[in-house]
């Protein structure tokens, strides 16, 4: 566990790829078998899950501190992290335990099942044993919360350098529902055999923003362009007879979109699609907080599957007969996909293409773009006819030209503090519009100032308190944002009658009296021309 906190350390202290990579491979090549694959799971994300309610730990730490709990509480608001506020109150001690990664997380493991007794024993021998590095480390696998700054772009570099292997192959062998219970080292990385996962999903290709149009020469014959829908990108696989479904967050969601199923009748196996996963009715997209009711759920009630029933817009074709066609030029995988759609189309509508949007210049497809809401759609993709299906995000070949976000302009009412880096800091806001005479909060932002913006906020939020509940501040309704956000949809949820997909600030208004500010009525009006209700 020392070797992996001063990983953390290591990679906690710059920024910089390179850096961060000779840290990993260094790590990587010293450590057991066991503890890479440890290493590799935490730091792409493969978290284990809460093994004790945090009201626990706050009760104990105080207690083994010897702080009241009030005190522990204000110092929790201040740093705004459980596992780092433990690690800094607790007395220094030194390294003691000689645990490797893989031991603490086994133990971390039985103690899921303990009783609290046994658990606040195991806690209180952790934390008097280990140093304050460990500490923290602990907390944060404790709390389920562990994160780091390491992208999966930089573990797949790392191992490249470690192993040789080239690096689209090894963000391959990352997918899937692999865990370190249910793989070893040699399976996962190094074996000549890695498919023994039926239901391994490709690594994503991911488009980068258009901002400027003079980016892009817009010949039709180099560009294929389609409209950018809004739904959750995932994988449909088909393979040995069953279907698999993955979210772009490599979660198997396939328990979740029974409406697939059929299609292990109609696709050849050593078949995988990349698609929108979107809610559709009546020829159209729905609104897109209509599918977040299904996302949650463990069980889909036919209810909702009736009220919500969705489709798998394909976009392209990844393997195809068995063999990996990521490689072949977009126009060529496209064909395939065209045929493939085409001869599931008369049994069933689950599948469909996403269809090309025909341009013969950069004004016509500009004009396209500022449709896309009538399409419900949140803007253009354009593809090179030409491009491989690549990992990651690359630019050049693909890019997303999202439509003009809608905007209003607001008014704050209350205050929070953010997280992080931004604990000690009032960066959390809620925002009103106009009613009458009242102000009516209609959304939340959190995104979208600078540094030095979010400091004369805080100034602000800190002389002008009207009230405190727990956490929030209510403040002077003075300060004017345009709320810029992709989409408006009706709510029963909210006191304003509707909910805003995406919002972020994307200008504080210094110039409007706060009397200036959008009313209800123009929200209404922004729903009746853009709602998708």
């Amino acid at each position: 566990m020392r070797k992996f906190a001063e990983l953390f350390e290591r990679l906690d202290q710059t920024t910089k790829t390179l850096p961060k990579i000779s840290a990993l491979s260094q790590y990587l090549d010293e450590s057991s078998d066991e503890d890479k694959m440890w290493t590799i799971a935490l730091l792409s994300g493969r978290r284990p899950k809460r093994s004790i309610q945090s009201n626990y730990l706050k009760e104990w730490v105080s207690e083994e501190a010897g702080v009241p709990f009030w005190l522990f509480e204000g110092s929790y608001h201040v740093v705004g992290d459980l596992g780092e506020t433990i690690a800094l109150l607790l007395p220094y001690n030194e390294s003691k335990l000689n645990y490797s990664l893989n031991d603490w997380m086994y133990k971390l493991e039985e103690l899921r099942d303990m009783e609290v007794k046994q658990k606040k024993d195991f806690i209180l021998r952790a934390w008097r044993n280990t140093s304050k590095q460990e500490r923290f480390l602990l907390n944060k696998l404790i709390g389920g919360g562990f994160r780091i700054g390491v992208s999966q772009k930089t573990i797949v570099k790392a191992l490249a350098k470690l192993t040789g292997k080239e690096e689209s192959e090894l963000s391959h062998r990352l997918m899937g529902d692999w865990t370190p219970q249910t793989h070893t080292y040699e399976q996962l990385i190094l074996s000549d055999d890695n498919a023994a996962d039926a239901s391994k999903p490709y690594p994503f290709y991911l488009a980068y923003q258009l901002d400027d149009p003079d980016d892009i020469d817009f010949d039709p014959e180099i560009w294929q362009a389609e409209r950018k829908w809004d739904g959750i990108r995932g994988q449909l696989i088909k393979r040995e007879d069953e279907i698999f479904v993955w979210s772009r967050g490599e979660e198997l969601v396939t328990d979740k979109y029974p409406e697939y199923e059929g299609l292990a009748d109609l696709l050849p196996n050593g078949t995988a699609i990349d698609g929108e996963i979107l809610p559709f009715s009546d020829g159209k997209p729905l609104p897109f907080h209509l599918l977040q009711k299904r996302i949650g759920r463990k069980n889909i009630s036919s209810k909702l599957l009736g009220d919500v029933p969705v489709i798998l817009m394909a976009y392209d074709l990844l393997e195809f007969e068995g063999n990996d066609i990521r490689h072949i030029p977009l126009k060529e995988r496209r064909q395939k996909l065209e045929e493939l759609v085409e001869s599931t189309s008369s049994s069933s509508s689950v599948l469909q293409l996403s269809p090309k949007v025909d341009f013969f210049s950069g004004l016509e497809l500009m004009e396209e773009r500022k449709k896309s809401r009538s399409f419900f759609s949140e803007g253009i993709m354009l593809k090179k006819r030409a491009s491989e299906y690549k990992v990651g995000r690359k630019k050049g070949d693909w890019w997303k030209w999202k439509v003009d976000p809608l905007v209003i302009d607001a008014v704050m009412i209350y205050a929070m503090r953010g997280h992080g880096r931004r604990a000690n800091l009032y960066t959390d806001y809620t925002f009103a519009v106009w009613k009458g005479e009242e102000l009516v909060p209609f959304t939340k932002a959190y995104s979208g100032l600078t540094d030095s913006e979010f400091k004369e906020v805080d100034r602000f939020v800190k002389k002008n308190t009207l009230e405190k509940f727990g956490p929030v501040r209510s403040v002077k309704p003075e300060l004017v944002f345009e709320i810029a956000f992709e989409g408006i949809n009706k709510s029963s949820r909210h006191k304003s009658g509707v909910a805003l997909r995406f919002p972020r600030m994307s200008r504080w208004r210094k110039d409007k009296k706060v009397e200036e500010a959008n009313t209800l009525e123009d929200l209404n009006q922004l729903l009746d021309a853009y709602g998708n209700n």
